[in-house]
């Protein structure tokens, strides 16, 4: 690994317990959360590497937690054929970009997200709506993926609109996730953006992320949802406000 201070070291490793906490009680959130306090103090390139293994790993664990994968993939695979196809051709802009124009994007995704989230009703998709917009969203979430290095906007308000059961929702969230991290990781390669020492504290990183899933599964019950969900949600657009305004500064 390449050389870090012991202030960076432990930034990292409490960003990462953090994360993986927040997914361990909602069931998403580590990249969002990863992505947006990393690249408040890293270039957004630098934070999608160190993300890749732990949201890799993470995300495959809640993937495989049910019986529910195949019968998703058969529905979702165009939705996944459009995230594989738009992270891959998108994070040529997140390796070309400034940082603080990429850190802004990001805000923007943040924004965006915790606004939908706040605001937005619960949306119903007929099945013969979602023949053609599977693609479209997934197309629309890997060209976002690959700019910003968050997976979240559309993909979570498409697939919580396909009325899912609960289980079938975390594990469709989980391939969504898995397939985005993976192409995000073949993108960044294909631009000469990885590098071993990244990849070694990315490998680091799943410790701090595996522990605070489990304490976030741990305390799932004892917190009240409503209450978490806001509070998480506030956070998020606080710090997209932030990262938006420092092109500006």
């Amino acid at each position: 690994m390449p050389e870090i201070s012991l202030a960076s070291f432990v930034a990292l490793s409490a960003t990462f317990l953090a994360a993986g906490w927040v997914k361990g009680v909602t069931g998403m959130g580590l990249p969002t959360v990863a992505m947006g306090v990393l690249g408040a103090w890293l270039s957004p390139v630098v934070a999608a590497s160190l993300l890749l293994i732990p949201s890799f790993v993470t995300n495959l664990w809640q993937m495989l937690a049910g019986p529910a994968a195949p019968r998703l993939w058969r529905r979702l695979w165009p939705m996944m054929a459009g995230i594989v196809l738009g992270t891959t051709l998108g994070a040529g802009l997140l390796v070309r970009a400034d940082a603080a124009w990429s850190a802004a994007a990001l805000g923007a995704a943040l924004i965006a997200y915790a606004c939908c989230a706040l605001a937005m009703p619960r949306l119903s998709i007929a099945p013969r709506a979602e023949r053609w917009l599977s693609p479209v969203a997934g197309a629309l979430t890997g060209g976002i993926t690959g700019v910003t290095g968050v997976f979240v906007i559309p993909a979570v308000p498409f697939l919580q609109s396909l009325n899912l059961e609960k289980d079938e929702l975390v594990q469709a969230l989980g391939l969504s996730f898995t397939l985005s991290t993976l192409a995000m990781a073949a993108g960044l390669l294909s631009h000469g953006a990885l590098r071993m020492g990244q990849l070694g504290l990315s490998a680091y990183a799943i410790l701090p992320a595996l522990a605070g899933m489990w304490l976030g599964q741990r305390v799932r019950h004892r917190i009240a949802p409503k209450t978490f969900r806001l509070c998480f949600l506030l956070f998020l657009l606080l710090l997209g406000i932030e990262l938006v305004s420092r092109p500006w500064r």
